[in-house]
């Protein structure tokens, strides 16, 4: 090309990005303007759903009761079965109805896995509801309903309750129906972003609210999430407007610039010193001997592999399968694992995965990975964490990895990790993602595969250890976890009488998000064990690592609290023995561990963490108020977390008692306190990280013990308070427990003004 040819060019290509770079301004300052009006819109959409959905269910409810209102329908409600029939023919549209005793005997004799776990759930939650009871869904051969539960009183008490289940269709429709712009709207069962979602529309790119509305009358919610413009400039208005004109300006008047100087510009000849006629072509010659006896050149080495970092927790690996977690990855952290076994000398491991629907394929690739690096795997298939623990001591592998995302929602998997009996955390984790990152992978071993079942063992080894000296009854809520599978049969094999709740596996979590620390989850549990007459409930998290308890009268047995009780227990019989508990437990643990002649120790938060302290200080035992219990006391267990054991542990204490007290009883008998649950605050990424930081070095609690080994917990002597940043998840945990609420208070307002010196904008959730 000639020079002059370059000298037209440049003018016009430097026209052509000054005018598409006003016109991308011009489309951001459009999209800062409309951000107001499209959030509206979005939040429009979900109240009309909320508006929507709410008169449905109430037009539903309205005509169940003009149907109940018929003389000859309450004349004929004593033969129930053909009641039903004369309702649903009555209800048009309803799919099945069915009539139920005031007493709901029927209910509480029922087999639940034939009867329906969420119905029965739901009916028996219906006895202790002040108002109508809520709507809610459930599925019916794999079909989700609408399920509505209406009471039929005489003479002032209920005489009967009557269950109608109608096609969720209607309810899809409504909702398809709105829209949300440009942002996404979600119906989901139960108030929490990590319940049961049902229904979705608009974008998926944005985060959901915190907090969703609730339809009237029932136990759904419409979450939102506002949209997110892709907005690169500084957030003006005013700015990008500057910017448009400049750039569309600037590039018009080079534009005419340039077609001015064209105008009047002679056009030039050839350069007479490049003519093509005066080029000589030279005959192709071989290469001289040197060059072919050259080695080839070097290949460049491979890009690292991208891999998320943020999966890499902790005290595991978890991330949201199908983009930070993938099969792909899966097989990666395989091979990474694999290295690091065999710089260890070790060659085989087991491998188990919870229920959820995405476990089957991740196992499959962190196997392929773990082969292709040399490792024997042994395939348990799905079976709770602790079962996975369980075999690398039983088949004698000293390494295991749980396909799990434990307590999380159920687009999350992840991964925890023993290698040579050393659960991975911090540093070791970081070394797997180095490894991915740097593709410092082997890929030419050739291990085996073999399948090996290790639930009978596990059952046998178990009730070989612990035995109930009489029959309790024991509701049992596995929340459609990996823990329903195993933990029935083994608290039957101890010798008590189980009534499972939600023990059907199912990776869709349909009734309630297994994780026992959310006092919400536990619903279902206390309204069972009350109707019932149950002495216990039980219920484990999502791969039955983590245990929660309820009493027979419907108190949350906290886990610091069955802490104390597991403590005198271990320590009757190991005097002197060291106990670890975690930062998040109660003040009065400490002297109750003391008194039964044991060493307290308080450590860090983290299933992980803990395991390398109990290995450290020779622990007889060790909890977290996650309800997370570590057993190693006289070689009756092995100081893994295991929720079932620690339950069977728990039965145990309670039918050996002497004086044969209840579980009330038992604990009436140890120190309580006021105090929250585990609260969190989510923050953006990495943000509740740089707060710690700054309160650390800011706040002060002079009149306080604190404690700074994992955030900072300040006691007094009639309470304490803490603050520290999750190591799961980007927010703040805080948790405040004192002897009375008074006492309560003046820790959290104490907490109050400190967080808010740092930062006043925090939206606390106490």
């Amino acid at each position: 090309m000639s020079r002059v040819d370059l000298r037209r060019l440049l003018p016009l290509a430097g026209a052509t990005l000054l005018l598409v770079a006003g016109a991308f301004c011009a489309w951001q300052a459009w999209l800062i303007a409309d951000e107001g009006s499209a959030a509206e819109r979005t939040r429009e959409a979900q109240r009309q759903a909320v508006r929507e959905l709410s008169d449905l269910v109430a037009t539903k409810r309205q005509g169940l009761h003009r149907v109940l209102g018929d003389a000859g329908m309450a004349a004929g409600i004593e033969d129930r079965t053909a009641a039903a029939e004369r309702l649903r023919a009555a209800l048009p549209g309803a799919r099945n109805v069915e009539v139920y005793s005031g007493g709901l005997d029927e209910v509480v004799r029922a087999n639940y896995r034939d009867f329906g776990y969420a119905k029965a759930a739901q009916l028996m939650a219906a006895l202790g509801s002040e108002g109508p009871p809520p709507a809610s869904t459930s599925l019916h051969g794999g079909e989700r309903r609408l399920t509505i539960v209406e009471p039929v009183n005489v003479d002032g008490s209920v005489h009967d309750w009557i269950w109608v289940e109608y096609p969720f269709d209607e309810v899809a429709a409504r909702f398809d129906g709105l829209s949300p712009g440009a942002g996404r709207i979600e119906l989901r069962q139960g108030d929490g972003r990590d319940s049961l979602s049902l229904l979705s529309k608009g974008s998926r790119s944005a985060d959901l609210e915190p907090e969703g509305q609730r339809v009237t009358g029932t136990t759904l919610f419409v979450f939102a999430a506002m949209p997110q413009a892709f907005i690169v400039i500084p957030h003006s208005e005013a700015l990008a407007v500057l910017l448009t004109l400049v750039g569309l300006g600037g590039g018009a008047l080079l534009l005419w610039a340039s077609q001015r100087r064209t105008a009047v510009e002679p056009e030039a000849g050839p350069d007479e010193d490049v003519l093509l006629a005066d080029v000589v072509r030279a005959p192709k010659l071989p290469p001289p001997p040197a060059a072919l006896a050259a080695p080839l050149p070097t290949p460049a080495p491979r890009a690292p592999t991208v891999v998320d970092r943020a999966i890499f927790r902790a005290y595991d690996i978890r991330g949201v399968v199908g983009t930070a977690l993938t099969a792909d990855v899966a097989h990666r952290i395989g091979q990474a694992v694999g290295a690091r076994m065999l710089e260890s000398g070790l060659r085989e491991i087991v491998v188990g995965r919870d229920g959820r629907l995405s476990g089957p394929e991740l196992a499959n690739a962190l196997s392929d990975g773990l082969r292709a690096a040399g490792i024997d795997v042994i395939d348990l298939g799905m079976v709770p964490t602790p079962l996975v623990y369980f075999a690398a001591y039983h088949f004698g592998t000293g390494c295991g990895i749980a396909v799990t995302g434990s307590h999380n929602p159920p687009d999350h998997n992840g991964f925890k990790i023993v290698i040579g009996g050393e659960t991975l955390a911090e540093e070791a984790i970081a070394d797997l993602y180095r490894r991915i990152a740097e593709d410092r992978l082997p890929s030419d071993g050739g291990g085996t595969w073999r399948e090996q079942s290790i639930v009978e063992a596990y059952v046998s080894r178990v009730a070989g250890d612990v035995a109930a000296e009489r029959r309790l009854k024991v509701v049992v809520d596995a929340g459609n976890g990996a823990a329903g599978a195993v933990a029935p049969r083994v608290l039957e094999d101890i010798g008590c009488e189980v009534i499972p709740l939600y023990c059907d596996v199912d990776g869709h979590f349909p009734n309630h998000h297994p994780d026992p620390s959310d006092p919400r989850n536990l619903a279902d549990l206390i309204a069972a064990v009350h109707t019932i007459g149950a002495d216990i409930g039980v219920a484990f998290d999502g791969d039955g690592d983590r245990l929660g308890v309820v009493t027979q009268a419907g108190e949350i047995i906290y886990p610091d609290r069955l802490l104390m009780l597991f403590a005198q227990d271990v320590l009757a019989r190991n005097p002197g023995a060291t106990v670890i508990y975690d930062v998040k437990c109660t003040g009065h643990l400490r002297p109750v561990i003391q008194q039964a002649a044991g060493v307290p120790l308080m450590w860090r938060t983290g299933h992980s963490l803990i395991k390398a302290k109990m290995r450290e200080t020779g622990a007889a035992l060790a909890g977290e108020m996650s309800g997370h219990f570590f057993f190693a006391d006289n070689n009756r267990w092995y100081g893994f977390d295991d929720g079932i054991y620690a339950a069977a542990r728990l039965l145990e204490i309670v039918a050996g008692d002497v004086e044969e007290r209840s579980v009330t009883e038992l604990f009436d008998s140890l120190p309580k306190s006021v105090s929250t649950p585990e609260l969190r605050l989510p923050m953006a990424e990495g943000a509740h990280l740089r707060f710690m930081d700054a309160f650390r070095a800011s706040a002060t609690f002079d009149d306080a013990r604190v404690t700074t080994i994992d955030g900072i917990r300040a006691d007094w002597p009639d309470g304490w308070g803490l603050v520290r940043a999750s190591n799961t998840s980007p927010a703040l945990i805080f948790r405040f427990d004192a002897d009375n609420g008074r006492s309560l208070e003046r820790v959290k307002q104490a907490f109050r003004e400190r967080l808010l010196a740092v930062d006043g904008h925090l939206v606390l959730p106490f």
